[in-house]
């Protein structure tokens, strides 16, 4: 049995690849930001299954871009609510906190995939390479 809590938990449910479980610690920070809760503590920037889904979201198109459907379909994820699904696990072994007003079904009606990564997807340059052609005089 693995001694990585996230890899123990995905082994025992089997559904989803451990990082799948990864990935939600690491889309929580972009969707409290999202949420404009970055500045709040404790309970305060709890966010909904809607607000995690777009930080699962933008993390997903800054870290995979369009091939973000793809890898979380490799990891076993089909739907939104399979995020949701992970999550509650993830709160069933006391590694996240739930309110009283957290519901799977928050998860049921997201986004799709194809939709959001590929369809979607606009290529952001970074802020240092110029957008604005140089006129072809080497300089």
């Amino acid at each position: 049995m693995p001694s990585d809590p996230l890899h123990k938990i995905a082994a025992e449910d089997g559904r989803y690849a451990p990082a799948a479980y990864q990935f939600v610690f690491e889309s929580l920070e972009p969707a409290v930001k999202i949420a404009g809760r970055e500045n709040c503590e404790g309970q305060d920037r709890h966010v909904t299954g809607q607000e995690l889904l777009q930080g699962l979201r933008a993390h997903a198109s800054d870290t995979f871009g369009p091939m973000a459907a793809h890898v979380w379909r490799s990891w076993g994820l089909s739907r939104t609510v399979d995020w949701g699904e992970i999550v509650f696990v993830l709160v069933d072994a006391g590694m996240l906190n739930r309110q009283e007003s957290d519901s799977i079904e928050d998860f049921r009606e997201g986004f799709d995939f194809d939709e959001a990564f590929v369809e979607g997807y606009e290529l952001k340059l970074p802020p240092e390479i110029s957008a604005k052609p140089s006129g072809g005089s080497g300089e």
